[in-house]
């Protein structure tokens, strides 16, 4: 709550004024039972038709001085609940960027989605109806009975029996209620989680035929959450039947004991019409706070889900250098003694690494799946933290730069080709936000990419839907090598990046690195052995350990990892050559 409390700080005139508003209007709606009664008591009983009128038209004019002070609370309710909650969203997307790979892996995409749009959703509904019902009800409950008891003592009686009860009820439901509402969140997340996972991998689902099968686990899943849903509403919807039936009871015992009031002399008929207002006051105002009830559980619910993602503390902290000259001599990337472990009792993902890289210098790493290829160029630019060892970058711990420091060195080319909705100019200029029309082709001509611009009618202000839907994997790999290389890295990080293209277009790209990119230092990951041959240094894992590092031919001749994995990809002409 103190966290909700610190993003409406903004809003303290907005929170204060929207329920002083509120408690006007019902001020202003407490007094109608009373012109009613004089009405029935005075006009009517009388037959003053001119005080009819002059008490109607004060019923007009209380109820358009409500319907002023119910808008006006109304728009300052608003404006803090969505004000407040657009901080609130802005902060959790914050937090969201300042965690590492670890924390978002462990976390999952699916329900960090579910609490940054439904979650604060909920909460937004919850301060407005807060605002505008959560002192405006009490209000009105407390002073209808106040009001009552001004009339006759004996008959109010009812209302100080009535209000206790109808409490009881509606706090025992709520206290039922919350914990099953954070279990439909959960649940929520779970159904999410299967849209999203059978959205983005359509294609694999159809090409094995599964779409039946994802469909049953579907309906079970929304089944579930279907179930969970109706056995929280049947509890909630337990509210407004039992509060009819109390507060109708009491009008019936209310209307009872006035009519017999009414014969002894004691009441008037206008003060048991009076009496009978006050009460359906109170029933629509303990109904209203029912579903006000209601809504702030749920959005206690979401707010105790957002506060564990809030409270979550990021694995990495940033350092504090902005920036880290090269400095002749020194290698531009060195790891020292590198462990890295993702959990806790588990395996070494990478154990024991140690190499030097210099400016200029092409290093090719190999390996077989799972051997930790991604894993070690993804400690470079600090996508993850080691657990043993240190990182260098320009004679410095990575652990030292802010992240735009360190980032701002690399350019990253990972193994999945991302791009985004927009055109091709803005794709290329994350790289670089004010790079040039030059820079951008010539950027293309390195990643030979630039026929896929002038084929399009637009250039490069072609539309790129989300993800580059409509490119080819090629197509998609080259711009993405573009985007990294308009940068112009100290170091660039090609991970794997050219699977998706034919082997001349690979060794064009290779050429084009060589001879453009001369002072950076590139970093080739890939499973082809022809794509790193002319490295100047090749790194080979296996099962996160370095079998061997050096050039092709030393690696031939002294690393049986390396041979294998060359020997499965070559010819039998270029076995028996490498064996003469």
């Amino acid at each position: 709550m103190k966290r909700l409390l610190y993003y409406m700080k903004e809003y303290k005139k907005e929170s204060i004024l929207g329920p002083l508003f509120k408690l006007l209007e019902a001020s202003f709606e407490l007094l109608v039972p009373l012109v009613v009664a004089s009405i029935i008591d005075t006009g009517i009983a009388n037959r003053d038709s001119s005080y009819v009128l002059r008490m109607g038209g004060l019923l007009i004019l209380l109820g358009i001085i409500g319907l002023t002070c119910s808008i006006t609370a109304q728009y300052f309710a608003a404006k803090a609940a969505v004000g407040s909650s657009t901080a609130m969203r802005k902060a959790l997307f914050e937090h969201l960027n300042s965690f590492s790979y670890k924390e978002l892996d462990t976390i999952g995409t699916s329900t960090l989605i579910t609490r940054i749009t439904s979650d604060i959703n909920q909460v937004q509904t919850g301060i407005n109806l807060v605002l505008r019902l959560f002192l405006r009800s009490p209000f009105i409950v407390f002073g209808a009975m106040i009001m009552a008891f001004t009339i006759d003592a004996k008959c109010a009686a009812f209302f100080a029996g009535v209000i206790p009860v109808l409490f009881i009820v509606v706090f025992a439901i709520m206290g039922i209620t919350i914990p099953w509402y954070r279990k439909v969140q959960s649940q929520l997340d779970r159904v999410l989680l299967h849209v999203r996972e059978n959205l983005s991998g359509v294609r694999v689902v159809r090409a094995f035929n599964r779409q039946q099968d994802e469909m049953d686990c579907f309906h079970q899943d929304s089944t579930t959450l279907m179930n969970t849903q109706l056995f929280v509403g049947r509890i909630s919807g337990l509210l407004n039947p039992l509060t009819y039936a109390i507060i109708n009871a009491a009008v019936i015992l209310l209307i009872w004991t006035g009519g017999r009031q009414v014969d002894a002399g004691i009441l008037s008929q206008g003060q048991v019409v009076a009496l009978v207002n006050y009460m359906s006051q109170i029933l629509v105002e303990l109904i209203k706070l029912a579903n006000l009830i209601v809504n702030v559980t749920k959005s206690l619910a979401c707010l105790s889900r957002i506060n564990k993602i809030m409270d979550r503390e990021p694995g990495m902290t940033e350092g504090t250098v902005a920036d880290q000259k090269q400095k002749k001599n020194v290698p531009c990337v060195e790891f020292k003694n590198v462990s890295i472990t993702y959990e806790k009792g588990a395996d070494a993902a990478l154990s024991h690494v140690n190499f030097q890289a210099y400016p200029g210098e092409t290093i090719g790493v190999i390996g077989g799946t799972g051997s930790g290829k991604s894993t070690l160029v993804s400690l470079i630019p600090r996508f993850y933290d080691v657990s043993e060892g240190e990182v260098l970058v320009d004679g410095r711990n990575v652990q030292d730069y802010t992240y735009e420091g360190l980032r701002s060195k690399v350019g990253v080319v990972p193994q999945k080709a991302v791009l985004f909705s927009g055109t091709i100019r803005e794709n290329l200029q994350w790289g670089k936000k004010d790079a040039t029309d030059e820079e951008l082709y010539a950027a293309l001509e390195t990643a030979q990419g630039r026929e896929i611009v002038e084929k399009k009618e637009k250039g490069l202000d072609t539309e790129v839907l989300q993800g580059g839907r409509n490119l080819s994997g090629g197509q998609r790999q080259r711009l993405t090598i573009a985007r990294a290389l308009v940068r112009d890295p100290e170091i660039l990080i090609l991970d794997d990046s050219a699977s998706a293209l034919d082997f001349a277009t690979d060794a064009k790209l290779r050429k084009a690195l060589r001879e453009h990119k001369k002072e950076a230092t590139v970093f080739l990951v890939s499973q082809r052995a022809a794509t790193i041959r002319q490295a100047d240094q090749i790194i080979v894992l296996d099962d996160g350990a370095v079998a061997g590092i050096g050039k092709h031919d030393e690696l031939y001749q002294n690393c049986e990892v390396y041979r294998e994995i060359c020997n499965s990809q070559s010819s039998a002409e270029e076995e028996k050559a490498h064996e003469a």
